[in-house]
């Protein structure tokens, strides 16, 4: 039997769709049945178009697959009835007698894809892919703000279910925390949502970004200092360990602290204890400490540019944070989300998004993650004039396949190496996500890409 190499995050959950097969015959009805049962869709089968109606009248589907030529009444009549009178479903025609004009009126009536029997399971399981995904875009497109997820943070991926289980163990316990991933996926969104979800979380949580701390201040600003201590300094003023005291010290971008600093970090982790600019006595803090960074901290340690000594002690816990092209279907939920939120803010109608351009957004690579994401969606909220946004309204990085010109001389073999390419830079080359994108296995993927000129 064939298998789908398919992420799952590439698309909804097959098990939340329903499928109804019309077709007269039985041996049709139960192996496309079967085909699609292994596949998690829930599936049901009747013998015609009249029973069909019926069925239809009392129950919802997401997916017709019907016969064109059957008994009585044709497949014909029930796509037209369901365009007529329901909405939100794709529909599927399949004939033992193909023709390019039962193809063409199949298509002008409203179904989505004509396959000739016999197929094949692949292009079975191939064809209900795409109008479930296309379904799914679709509804995302035009359907209510997306929920907010576990912890506030929007996200159904397995991805970051692994994220919100990481959370949810980190806040049960006082233990230092590590979070680590690229710029802009939500490091501190995260580190919020661990001190929320602990015993701290009605005491204070303090934010610091490490880089904009000056070295000459270094100590003052995390410690504090009393009075006199130097110049300027005409009241004592607590540091950001005792105003996080009870709480939680979260420390931004720590792969970037100079090592002046970390020594001072590493004290103040071991002893639990502070000193005050200007002051011999010790303070005692109770601060549970996270820290994120962008940075590959084990090649900082290798270079010489970040204490191991205090790498080991700030990562008891560690949270890796995937990038948003790593997501799957998140991009969507975030888009819808951002959509609401800023058409709220902005107190204006929301545009929403074709699904083309909504096919763009998943192809792009996505370097800024989610804060790029959050930005795009704010300003095209604000800037669209018109009820939907379209491709034309994306930035050049994300249309420039609109605008770059075919090339007719070139052969088949160059325009598919050429397409693989972009596919896996569009995919940071995760070659799971672009053999689904393509169509293929990734066994297939690899040998396309051993061999491709």
């Amino acid at each position: 039997m064939w298998e789908s190499e398919r992420e799952t995050s590439d698309a909804a959950v097959a098990g939340s769709y329903r499928i109804l097969v019309v077709d007269d015959a039985e041996d049709v009805r139960e192996v496309i049945q079967t085909n699609l049962k292994d596949q998690g869709y829930l599936v049901e089968t009747c013998a015609g178009v009249e029973e069909a109606l019926r069925i239809l009248a009392v129950s919802a589907f997401d997916v017709i697959i019907t016969d064109l030529r059957m008994p009585r009444a044709s497949g014909l009549e029930l796509i037209r009835h369901v365009r007529d009178n329901l909405e939100d479903v794709e529909i599927i025609m399949i004939t033992g007698y193909p023709s390019i004009a039962g193809a063409v009126e199949a298509v002008k009536t409203g179904a989505e894809h004509y396959l000739a029997k016999p197929f094949t399971e692949r292009e079975l399981v191939e064809a209900v892919y795409a109008v479930v995904n296309k379904l799914a875009r679709r509804r995302l497109a035009h359907g209510p703000a997306a929920v907010d997820g576990a912890h506030g943070i929007v996200g159904a991926s397995e991805v970051m279910q692994r994220v919100f289980r990481l959370i949810d163990r980190a806040g049960a316990t006082a233990a230092t925390v590590l979070i680590s991933g690229e710029s802009g996926t939500g490091k501190e969104l995260v580190a919020r949502a661990i001190h929320y979800a602990g015993a701290r979380r009605a005491a204070p949580f303090v934010s610091v970004n490490c880089t904009a701390i000056p070295e000459n201040l270094i100590e003052s600003e995390l410690f504090g200092y009393i009075k006199g201590a130097f110049t300027g300094a005409a009241v004592s003023r607590r540091g950001f360990f005792e105003m996080a005291g009870g709480g939680t010290l979260f420390l931004d971008e720590i792969g970037d602290a100079s090592l002046a600093m970390q020594a001072k970090l590493l004290r103040a982790i071991q002893e639990k204890t502070i000193y005050k600019v200007g002051s011999s006595r010790p303070v005692r803090v109770d601060t549970r400490l996270i820290c994120a960074t962008n940075k590959d901290l084990p090649q900082l340690i290798a270079r010489g540019l970040f204490r191991e000594d205090l790498y080991f002690r700030i990562n008891v816990i560690d949270i890796p944070l995937p990038p948003l092209c790593e997501r799957g279907d998140d991009l969507l939920l975030l888009v819808n989300h951002f959509r609401a939120k800023y058409s709220r803010e902005l107190r204006r109608p929301a545009p929403l998004f074709s699904v083309e351009a909504l096919k763009r957004l998943t192809g792009y690579h996505w370097p800024g993650n989610v804060r790029e994401l959050e930005n795009l969606v704010q300003k095209l909220v604000l800037m669209v004039e018109g009820e939907q946004i379209g491709p034309a309204d994306l930035p050049a990085a994300m249309r420039s396949a609109l605008s770059v010109p075919r090339r007719l001389d070139r052969s088949l073999a160059e325009c598919e190496a050429e397409y693989i390419r972009e596919v896996l830079a569009s995919v940071g080359g995760n070659k799971t996500r672009a053999a689904a994108i393509l169509g293929i296995d990734r066994k297939t993927l690899r040998e396309k890409i051993g061999k491709r000129p």
